[in-house]
């Protein structure tokens, strides 16, 4: 159990912390995903439903969060943010350097700046859409399950959001 919990951690801390857009709220979503994980896990019968029924349940979290919020504006973080490590200056051992260049880091980040502002901007449940499909790596099948649309209108969403992320991109 606790490992399950450990990975379900990270899965919902990441995915809460795109669709709510507050880090503050993607602890709390993720806090309460992992206690009605703990207290409801029993009830799954089939294991390959537990990622939908994980998304399904941050979503709804997360959409109750900002049912609270309104009128607030959203906005996401890094997706950088919380992965600061400490750099272990115990022994130091040589490796090959493959970092990019200063120019390559650069246009990264404008190219990561310039999406996450059109991710941003896309309305919720388009957002939710490309978030579970793109960046979780979501079936359309799984998408539907976990926003409770058919997987045509998973499809339909999927379509539009692009064409706005798109537009937004070539706007900015």
């Amino acid at each position: 159990m606790e490992r399950l919990l450990m990975r379900a951690q990270e899965v919902a801390f990441r995915f809460s912390l795109l669709v709510c857009g507050h880090a503050e709220d993607a602890e709390d979503v993720m806090q309460d995903a992992l206690l009605k994980t703990y207290r409801h896990v029993g009830r799954i019968r089939d294991p390959e439903a537990f990622r939908t029924w994980l998304y399904r349940t941050v979503r709804n979290a997360c959409l109750m969060k900002r049912r609270r919020r309104v009128g607030e504006p959203q906005h996401l973080v890094s997706l950088e943010q919380g992965n600061e490590r400490d750099d272990g200056r115990g022994t130091a051992v040589e490796v090959e350097d493959h970092a990019p260049g200063p120019d390559e880091v650069a246009i990264n980040a404008w190219l990561g700046d310039r999406l996450r502002s059109a991710l941003k901007a896309l309305p919720p449940a388009y957002r939710v859409i490309v978030v579970l499909r793109e960046v979780e790596g979501l079936s359309t099948r799984e998408v539907a399950v976990v926003t409770g649309i058919s997987e045509a209108n998973v499809k339909t969403r999927l379509h539009r959001a692009r064409v706005m992320l798109k537009e937004r991109l070539e706007g900015l």
